[in-house]
């Protein structure tokens, strides 16, 4: 995560992580991308299941259930063990979690044992009774997905009537007072929305987006030739930073995050640098503490039916199964897969101009599954890197 209203607006300097220790435990989560630990943040995709047919979904989700998902005691026992292990933030995913009918008891257990729990959802299941229920287990955070504006979000969402859904899920949220975040994923056929999700940010008084860059992942690996090209890349990033300072400048600053990109943070350092550059000092400490993309070491995956993985991303490989070997055990048996070894030191491997790039220690490599995706390897540049060879300063 790239936090552009931390970055670009200053609302965190480097001595916040600092005088936190930055260790996982101790660190607010808006600071965690800053832990010098990198105890890794998990994501559970408790079911497979979903309401809604998304055409970008990484986890092929389906209407149906299905019959391997781990049982209410399996996951408890799993919640057990990334207590002990430190994990800082469990984060509920799916398909849709709110499908799952234990999902509430699920994350009280991990609130219980210590844990911060948050849940990525589409939404349209947020009642009021639902929401008073997540309020009272103590859930930390919602991050409720839109696409768009009504007619986009829908078309998207495969559903008539879900952006209107999402959004009376949001109203509940907030109404029970929980905190609510949006999740966007850009791609070329809702680009021109995202002015519009900044206005129904400040229009519903809601604390925070992610904005997600396109990964070529489940059924979003057939929209690659539907990413925004570099050029246009750019230019968002300068529209979300000028719509994030403009909110900042007004007196209403809201949390503004880009996701699975980590070429955004030099991106932002490089602007900063020719605006202000004292602020691009402060900058450029931040991002060397966040380290860039952390697949595999500083966040973690779990199927529903208990395969661990790199990231959400990385189903197709799986590091070993939690009904066989605790999650810790096999998270830390870096001798027992090869890819899980490479992704833990991977910046010794990445190779073209990933390799020769000044910004490698910031951008940890990018995103390896996206290189897989285009060109078979994993070790390849990534293809949405937009950075110029200028920028990077790489030689042919």
């Amino acid at each position: 995560m790239i936090g552009i209203s931390k970055l670009y607006c200053g609302t965190v300097e480097p001595s916040d992580a600092l005088r936190y220790g930055r260790q996982s435990g101790q660190l607010p989560s808006h600071l965690l991308q800053f832990s010098i630990d990198k105890r890794p943040v998990v994501v559970w995709n408790i079911t497979q299941r979903c309401n809604l047919k998304c055409i970008h979904c990484y986890a092929h989700a389906k209407a149906r259930q299905q019959d391997n998902e781990l049982t209410t005691d399996e996951g408890k026992a799993l919640i057990d063990d990334l207590a002990a292990m430190g994990v800082p933030v469990l984060l509920f995913s799916g398909g849709e979690p709110l499908m799952r009918k234990d999902m509430p008891e699920l994350a009280q257990y991990a609130v219980e044992k210590g844990m911060r729990a948050v849940i990525s959802t589409n939404g349209t299941l947020i009642d009021a009774k639902t929401a008073g229920i997540l309020k009272d287990i103590g859930l930390s955070y919602v991050g409720i997905s839109l696409d768009g504006s009504r007619d986009i979000n829908d078309r998207f969402r495969g559903v008539d009537g879900a952006f209107d859904q999402a959004l009376e899920g949001i109203r509940n949220a907030k109404e029970a007072g929980i905190k609510v975040g949006l999740r966007f994923t850009i791609n070329r056929f809702n680009a021109e929305e995202i002015p519009a999700l900044f206005d129904l940010l400040e229009q519903m008084d809601i604390p925070r987006i992610c904005f997600y860059h396109l990964v070529y992942a489940g059924r979003g690996s057939t929209l690659v030739n539907d990413d925004v090209s570099h050029e246009q890349t750019r230019r968002l990033l300068d529209l979300i930073m000028d719509r994030t300072k403009d909110l900042h400048d007004r007196g209403k600053p809201k949390e503004v995050l880009t996701v699975d990109n980590h070429a955004d943070g030099p991106y932002v350092y490089l602007r900063m640098l020719g605006e202000n550059p004292e602020r691009a000092a402060e900058v450029l400490d931040l991002l060397q503490m966040n380290e860039g993309n952390n697949s595999g070491r500083g966040i973690g995956c779990i199927s529903w039916d208990g395969e661990v993985h790199a990231d959400q991303f990385w189903r197709h490989h799986s590091f070993g199964n939690v009904r066989q070997r605790p999650f810790s055990e096999i998270w830390t048996d870096t001798a027992a897969d090869p890819l899980l070894a490479r992704l833990k030191e991977k910046k010794k491997h990445v190779k073209g101009r990933c390799a020769q790039c000044r910004w490698l220690d910031i951008c940890g490599g990018n995103f390896r599954v996206r290189a897989e995706a285009v060109t078979g390897d994993a070790w390849a540049p990534d293809p949405a890197c937009y950075l110029t060879d200028e920028e990077i300063n790489a030689t042919q």
